[in-house]
């Protein structure tokens, strides 16, 4: 269902949209509490030990109990306003310029629009696409997400402003550079791995026993996930770590601070005061986040599909007895 089907042509370039959306804004209410413990532990100088008194996040279960008590449960739905913009808009952008890709390429080229290394280019460059139309939410997103007590920003509408006026305009695409240059392998091999794995499963389980496709496309989706996520995880690390550039005052409770000139001085700053195991930091969660996240967006946009897919039929056999 993932891609352009020329024998199923059942979905629409719309209807792929709003199943996406649907999909991310579902997939978001989920995972939030794992994206901000994973924003958190990106962004701590500190080693994440309990053998560095001054590290204040350890691990993940010392890091849900550490938020719960100084913060409370809705502070693992921080920035859950624009992260649901986020997640929806990025949705919507992503499967439908999916689906228009593999359409094209499938009617301009001579390669099939099922084949894995079709997937992995039109993932890629979807994902791209998605990225440029809302990273603006996304840098705000993780603010929210990184800022303690007291709150530096105390609504999105003042955020926005407050960014604006300080800031400028391009505060909004900070991180662009190593989220682009992320995004397309991580997106693709999402993707990629995805339509391979399906394409497996396909062939391993006998005909009686594919009943269970919910959750087929659950598991392919969170070992897709896992997969991407390890390879690419040093990108999304820096991104984090540029977009709370200019932020450094309100991050001053969590530990230490650094700011970066840009992406290869803050290459060059972790791996000199951190070593290379800074590169991956909140791998951890982001990996638990990436399978459940990555399972749940193929399992929701799949299951949204097959919805509209027999809407569409029943209502075709509708017209067709009146």
């Amino acid at each position: 269902m993932v891609g352009y089907d020329p024998e199923a042509k059942c979905v629409s370039t719309a209807e792929a949209a709003a199943a996406g959306s649907a999909s991310g804004l579902v997939t978001r209410v989920l995972i939030s509490p794992l994206d901000v413990i994973k924003i958190r532990f990106q962004l701590q100088i500190e080693q994440l030990s309990s053998r560095n008194p001054a590290a204040k996040y350890h691990g993940i279960l010392q890091a849900v109990q550490r938020i719960f008590q100084e913060e409370g449960l809705v502070a693992f739905w921080k920035g859950h306003v624009p992260a649901q913009f986020l997640s929806v808009g990025y949705g919507a952008v992503q499967f439908m310029a999916f689906e228009s890709l593999t359409k094209l390429v499938h009617n301009v080229t001579s390669y099939n629009a099922r084949d894995s290394f079709v997937h992995f280019v039109c993932g890629g460059l979807a994902a791209c696409t998605a990225t440029v139309a809302v990273q603006p939410v996304d840098t705000l997103r993780t603010r929210f997400a990184a800022q303690g007590e007291p709150k530096v920003y105390h609504s999105l509408r003042h955020a926005v402003v407050t960014m604006y006026q300080t800031e400028g305009p391009r505060t909004f695409y900070r991180g662009l550079t190593p989220t682009i240059v992320a995004i397309f392998p991580y997106a693709g091999l999402q993707f990629f791995f995805y339509n391979i794995l399906q394409q497996f499963s396909e062939s391993m389980i006998p005909a009686e026993g594919k009943k269970g496709g919910n959750v087929k496309n659950l598991v392919c989706g969170s070992c897709s996930g896992i997969i991407s996520k390890t390879l690419t995880y040093p990108f999304d690390l820096f991104k984090k770590r540029l977009q709370v550039g200019g932020f450094e005052h309100a991050r001053a409770a969590f530990g230490q601070v650094r700011m970066y000139r840009g992406l290869l001085d803050c290459i060059r700053q972790i791996m000199r005061e951190e070593g290379p195991g800074g590169f991956f930091k909140g791998l951890s969660p982001s990996l638990l986040k990436a399978a459940v996240s990555t399972g749940l967006v193929f399992f929701w946009y799949e299951l949204f599909c097959s919805l509209l897919c027999a809407l569409k039929s029943t209502d075709s056999a509708t017209r067709k007895e009146g």
